[in-house]
């Protein structure tokens, strides 16, 4: 009796389903007769075609015509034409590695601080992601529940990731509270400068080390473990079988989180922004900010300088997903 009241209810279910499949039939075989495999092909492309050009191509070309404009007026029919004017603003300098002798020198600090952040983030998030897909990889206890922690900052919002982490450095904040308890003096983790930058980058690498490892985790877990078994067998130092085993067959996972680690920290903006707000000063400013800030934030906004800034740094990301490909071709030749 449930079996066939449940097989009645699938059938009102499909039923819309079926007259639709039923009523694009004719049409679709008229078509793939008159186009032929390709003509079908296009056809169930089509769609996804057409909103990669209508939020990835339309904006894309909407940037490059703003980056040649120039006013603080927003809508296009306002602004006015100046050419390259505004990439000239952006890369004229005396001397790039001194942003005083930049004609636009907050670009050029935005630049640098990247440049530093980048360096250290990324360094640190891939240490710290190897390390935790190692000790989850092993035969700990609880390994399940360790691996939904390590996970689980990835599932947050990098709003509110920004606003526990102030709550935790602020001169009031939880950290100062543990130190007072110590008998140390609290520290103004947001209001100096070294402290605000390791701030942001121990910020960063704590909400995105999860995905990372995730992926580490996985490649580890690809691994043959009768390798392992063998090398156990021959008594092999454990750092030698990271070394010979470990390291040479987990490289295409650890190329892919290098290269996605580099573009998300180019790219870092929003968790920090909220941490600390570009400052104290300048000192953690970084380039997403800028282009923010000067376009949207700023009240001598310049949308045009804006667009110029953020084709720079779509350039550098370009340069990075090519460096990607280049090295995993590379290495698929060995």
């Amino acid at each position: 009796m449930t079996w066939g009241r449940s097989r009645s209810i699938g059938a009102v279910v499909t039923a819309p389903l079926g007259a639709l499949a039923n009523l694009l039939d004719v049409p679709m075989r008229l078509w793939q007769r008159l186009t032929g495999k390709g003509g079908m092909i296009a056809f169930f492309l089509l769609p996804n075609m057409l909103v990669f050009t209508l939020f990835v191509i339309v904006p894309l070309g909407i940037n490059i015509v703003y980056s040649m404009t120039g006013g603080t007026e927003l809508f296009l029919p306002a602004r006015s034409y100046v050419g390259g004017d505004n990439f000239d603003r952006l890369l004229s300098c005396t001397d790039h590695t001194t942003p005083a002798t930049c004609r636009d020198d907050l670009f050029w600090i935005a630049v640098w601080n990247t440049v530093q952040f980048v360096l250290l983030q990324v360094v640190v998030l891939v240490i710290v992601a190897m390390a935790t897909a190692l000790i989850l990889n092993s035969k700990i206890r609880a390994r399940g529940f360790w691996r939904a922690v390590f996970f689980f900052p990835v599932l947050l919002s990098p709003v509110v990731v920004g606003l526990i982490w102030k709550w935790i450095f602020q001169r009031q904040g939880l950290l100062n509270y543990i130190l007072f308890q110590f008998g140390a003096d609290p520290v103004n983790w947001l209001n100096e400068r070294n402290w605000a930058f390791l701030a942001a980058v121990g910020v960063s690498v704590w909400a995105h080390v999860g995905f990372y490892a995730l992926i580490l985790l996985a490649g580890l877990q690809a691994i043959p473990r009768d390798i392992y078994e063998a090398a156990e067998m021959d008594r092999t130092p454990p750092t030698r079988v990271f070394r010979r085993i470990t390291l040479p067959l987990l490289w295409p996972n650890l190329l892919v989180v290098i290269v996605l680690a580099l573009i998300r920290a180019v790219q870092v903006f929003d968790e920090v922004y909220v941490l600390t707000g570009g400052g104290p000063g300048t000192s953690t400013m970084y380039l997403t900010q800028y282009i923010y800030e000067t376009g949207f934030a700023s009240v001598l906004r310049n949308p045009g300088v804006a667009s110029a800034a953020s084709l720079l740094m779509g350039g550098v990301l370009v340069v990075l997903t090519l460096v990607q490909l280049g090295l995993t071709r590379w290495r698929d030749r060995k």
